[in-house]
């Protein structure tokens, strides 16, 4: 009987150790359960009695009043999702396939929503970092740092980024509501959007001539994803060709992207050296250099940040200031200075883990200060929308 005791024991310990990797196979004869493991040890370090959360899961399976909700793919995820969620970070998380289809698709610049890029402010609650142009949250008067208090019925409050994602997102010409705290407001103000297709150009470029009659090319980079470097590349062909004297690099709204974007992106303005530095947890600082010859290195030029500028964005805004190629005009950035890394799982989940912190080339890490600070700090007409004192501002710098 002890011996019986003891086998039982060690198998739960492996089976719930062991279950969430990919290469574990798991299968029931009888009573008798029969365990595979390959190319995965225990870890010697982890002593946990898994018996707990094997004890639970049949509490719940047996108990719980509505059988029907009872998913055991679902409880599955549930559980990896904790596990992930109690390091306390808001952008390293657990992505069941629906959410991590959503994730590349964004990425990809084309998805069903309404077009709300979302982070975390230094409270830890679920903001705007900024909305997309041309889709229904812009319309509606979404704006960046706007506080999304409830997603329809559901509160926010230790809501995960995937599960807000899953929220608002849907299919399109139906509806979301969402319960907004707006800085200065005395209370929240309810939006409601409709969802649409949401295609999202990386970039676009567009001309003006000023009053001293310079040609000035105004570049709105929106994000930094798989169509950038493509999108990038016809602009700065089309800006060569028009024979541009100065350059606004307009950043504001952009919520970032893929790191190797942002040194594709600043390469262009700058003539070697460094762009951006990675930190990992032992303090160790590797250094991502200029890695191509850039076409613009010479050509004056002006940044536009705001408070929706953020992670990719505010280190090419933070690379160009550090190296005086470029003064920043406009509103200090959103201030998220960790890098994650994106992997893929088995069944088409994902993880988002964050492995580094960034800092620019200066060493400034945006965390600590929340954002970039502008060298010319200017606000945007509160009164008038069709008017852009921060643009303006920029081509009289240049002018």
């Amino acid at each position: 009987m002890n011996a019986r005791i003891v086998l039982i024991v060690i198998l739960g310990f492996l089976i719930g150790w062991q279950l969430g990797h990919r290469d574990v196979q798991v299968k029931f004869a009888g009573l008798r359960p029969t365990v595979s493991v390959t190319g995965k040890e225990v870890p010697k370090n982890i002593n946990i009695d898994f018996k707990l959360f094997w004890d639970t899961w049949d509490l719940v399976s047996r108990s719980y009043l509505d059988k029907s909700a009872i998913d055991p793919q679902k409880l599955f995820y549930g559980a990896i999702s904790g596990m992930v969620s109690a390091l306390g970070d808001p952008y390293t998380v657990f992505l069941p396939p629906e959410q991590q289809k959503f994730s590349k698709d964004e990425l990809d610049g084309s998805f069903e929503g309404v077009g709300i890029q979302l982070g975390f402010n230094k409270e830890k609650r679920l903001v705007v970092i900024a909305p997309l142009e041309g889709t229904p949250a812009k319309k509606e008067g979404i704006k960046p740092q706007d506080v999304i208090v409830k997603i329809d019925d559901k509160e926010t409050s230790n809501m995960t980024l995937p599960e807000a994602v899953n929220l608002i997102r849907g299919p399109k010409g139906t509806k979301v509501n969402l319960a907004i705290f707006r800085e200065g407001d005395s209370d929240t103000t309810l939006f409601t959007l409709k969802r649409d297709d949401i295609i999202v150009k990386s970039v676009e470029v567009i001309f003006k001539d000023t009053a001293g009659s310079k040609k000035m090319a105004i570049i709105k980079l929106s994000r930094f994803g798989e169509r950038t470097e493509n999108e990038w590349n016809e602009a700065v062909n089309s800006l060569l060709s028009a024979n541009a004297q100065a350059i606004v690099l307009d950043l504001r709204n952009n919520p970032g992207g893929f790191l190797n974007g942002a040194v594709f992106i600043a390469s262009e303005f700058l003539e070697g050296g460094d762009v951006v530095l990675q930190e990992n947890s032992q303090g160790e600082r590797v250094a991502f250099k200029v890695n191509r010859t850039g076409m613009l290195t010479n050509i004056p030029m002006v940044v536009l940040i705001n408070k929706g500028s953020a992670s990719a964005s505010e280190i090419v805004a933070g690379a160009l200031q550090d190296r005086n190629r470029a003064k920043l005009v406009g509103e200090k950035s959103f201030g998220k200075g960790t890098i994650q890394e994106a992997q893929d799982l088995a069944g088409g989940a994902g993880i988002h883990i964050t492995v580094a912190k960034w800092l620019t080339p200066d060493g400034r890490w945006v965390n600590t200060t929340q954002g970039l600070e502008p060298d010319v700090k200017i606000e945007m007409d509160k009164e008038d929308a069709t008017k852009d004192p921060q643009l303006e501002k920029a081509l009289e710098i240049l002018e």
